[in-house]
């Protein structure tokens, strides 16, 4: 189940292969890392690279883009060979503009005016036509990362590392990656904690984990695949252990027999009995279950039907519209996706909810004694000078938890943190370490309402799986803002939209705004085609009453049934991804890679039908 690699000779560079690791081990202090690791990078390889938080993901980056050196083992590369590294942490001069940050990636020995030609070119691509030369100090997280990226693509690598680049791009920031990789001709290895990514993207996935012998277990494939090989692999792994076990029982009653030792036989089995419970031993420890994060919200179980409810809601900002006659319920068991582009007023609407903002017209109705818990994405709710033990429990070294008394030192331990890390201020741990104690405050309160904004920025992926079991068995209601399009699929039960433009829409699935999303991006805004027409026309015809076109018979019959069309296809869409979620489907590989597109063909017919939509209202109107 491991992909085996080919090994590089001493002399003769396998062809395609661009990097071989061998016996890479690193360590901290005295934590160790990994040890061991023995692996290949080729052309083509477009690898996702996961793992908890602390297995090393980062640092074997760091190490393959010679950034950091490992303790032990050797790196052989392919003969100057082009690596290119795009850190998790941007580092620009910030009054440098974005079409000379690219051009200073392009090869020295192009001349300078064809390295800005190609730098625009690049940035055009990637959406940069309005931001050529906006510094980088006035860009947005996300469109820094966008450039960070573009400025390690510029070099012409052969091979791209990249670390976490998801934490800091919205919906449409990660498609434009996704599809640049899919299409890029240079291999990437990508640490990641986006599953949608991973499943998009990757043809071949890694994972970090001292479970494994090796220390990591590859597959070539799609996550999904990845996902049963990997149960594949731990189950004929913990079977192992229990046959092992059975033998080792067996040795120690032999041994308490009183066996003759000084035979020859007896002292080989002597040795073999030691051998197994060595053995074992190393069994049991890999099979402990690690690196996942204990999560559970606790709900007040208020029976109340509306929890919170909007009417006709209006908010102005400055001289900016974010949204006007907004109008939906929370009652217990709602989970809202909320999505929108960056300044789209997400974050206005939460203030809404929780009463940090007034609506500029519209009501806002909230009941009694309303408890709403709110996950901050900017993480303002931690003092950044307070102690880990303080900030997990705030009243003393023991707290109420569910209704059970438990300690601080147990309470660290189920969100992964160690005893000697309970005295370090907040200010030293990692983000997702700081997510994880923003979590484990979150529970101790209990919510009518739970409102998490952007909860899985640097979580790995086993919290991840935590996180969306506890979100969908939590009964109050919920409001969900988050770039992860594998966790808004699984847990949203609506979404709302936002568009940027001060309107709102609500859909009944993620599959359903991307296909309505889509859709805006390939037809022409009819009002700003009626002002294009209108300015270049005379004043007589501009004034001109509009006549409204009459559409032929099979064109008005198409318009008169697409509701119904639409309705139809979402439902068969809808019953796919039931068909895709079943296990004994899933471990049938043809029956998995038939239902697969099958799905992925009725999500294109729904597109289809609401550009054909889109078409026929704009051709009668």
């Amino acid at each position: 189940m491991k992909d085996h690699l080919a090994s590089a000779a001493a002399y003769a560079y396998p062809v395609g292969m661009l990097l071989t690791a061998r016996n890479l081990g690193k360590s901290f202090g005295p934590r160790q890392l990994f040890a061991g690791i023995t692996l290949g990078l080729e052309e083509g390889d477009r690898v996702g690279l996961i793992g908890a938080n602390g297995s090393g993901k980062s640092t074997l980056l760091k190490i393959f883009a010679g950034a950091e050196h490992a303790d032990d083992g050797e790196l052989i590369a392919k003969r100057n060979l082009r690596v290119g590294y795009v850190a998790q942490e941007d580092q620009f001069d910030e009054n440098e503009t974005c079409e000379d940050i690219v051009a200073s990636a392009i090869d020295s020995h192009v001349d300078d005016h064809d390295r800005h030609v190609r730098s625009a070119i690049l940035l055009d691509r990637a959406g940069f036509a309005d931001r050529l030369q906006m510094t980088a100090g006035s860009l947005s997280g996300g469109w820094r990362k966008r450039l960070s990226l573009l400025r390690a693509m510029a070099a012409d690598p052969e091979l791209l590392l990249i670390d976490e680049p998801t934490n800091h791009l919205d919906i449409d920031g990660i498609e434009w990656l996704e599809k640049t990789v899919a299409a890029a001709q240079f291999a990437t290895l990508t640490v990641t904690h986006d599953r949608q990514f991973l499943e998009t993207v990757a043809n071949r996935v890694i994972e970090l984990n001292k479970a494994y012998p090796d220390g990591y277990l590859g597959h070539r494939g799609p996550y999904s695949e990845f996902l049963e090989k990997r149960e594949e692999f731990l189950a004929a792994q913990r079977g192992q252990q229990q046959a092992l076990a059975s033998g080792v029982r067996r040795e120690i009653e032999w041994l308490r027999r009183g066996a003759k030792a000084r035979t020859t036989k007896a002292k080989g089995r002597i040795q073999q009995a030691g051998e197994m419970q060595e053995e074992l031993a190393d069994l049991k420890t890999r099979n402990t279950v690690q690196g996942a994060a204990a999560v559970d919200f606790a709900s007040s179980d208020r029976r109340t039907k509306k929890l919170v409810e909007l009417k006709d809601v209006t908010l102005v900002r400055g001289e900016r519209q974010l949204f006007d006659h907004l109008s939906f319920v929370l009652a217990p068991g709602k989970k809202l996706g909320l999505l929108g582009p960056n300044g789209s007023g997400k974050s206005s609407l939460i203030k809404l909810l929780t009463g940090q903002l007034e609506p500029t017209s519209g009501t806002i109705f909230r009941a009694e004694q309303l408890k709403i818990v709110l996950f901050d994405q900017h993480r303002e709710q931690l003092d950044m000078d307070d102690t880990l033990r303080h900030a997990l429990s705030p009243m003393g070294d023991s707290m109420i938890v569910h209704g059970v008394p438990t300690h601080v030192t147990g309470w660290a331990k189920k969100f992964l943190f160690r005893n000697e890390q309970l005295d370090l201020p907040i200010s030293q741990l990692s983000g997702g370490e700081r997510a994880r104690v923003l979590i484990a405050r979150l529970m101790l309160k209990e919510a009518d309402v739970l409102i998490l904004d952007e909860p899985t920025n640097d979580l790995d992926i086993p919290t991840l799986d935590v996180l969306e079991q506890s979100l969908s068995g939590f009964p109050g209601a919920m409001v969900l803002v988050t770039h992860d399009r594998f966790l808004l699929g699984r847990v949203a039960t609506d979404i709302l939209g936002l568009d940027g433009q001060g309107n709102g829409s609500h859909f009944a699935s993620l599959d359903q705004w991307e296909a309505a999303r889509k859709t805006r991006k390939a037809t022409p805004n009819p009002s700003s085609a009626k002002a294009a027409s209108g300015s270049s026309g005379s004043s007589s015809s501009a004034s001109a009453p509009v006549r409204r076109k009459k559409l032929s018979w099979n064109d008005q019959k198409e318009l008169d049934g697409m509701e119904a069309a639409i309705a139809a296809a979402e439902t068969k869409v809808g019953e796919l991804e039931l068909t895709t979620q079943d296990p004994a489907m899933l471990a049938d590989h043809a029956k998995s890679r038939a239902a697969f597109a099958a799905l992925g063909e009725a999500h294109a017919e729904v597109e289809r039908l609401y550009g054909r939509w889109t078409e026929l209202e704009a051709k009668q109107n």
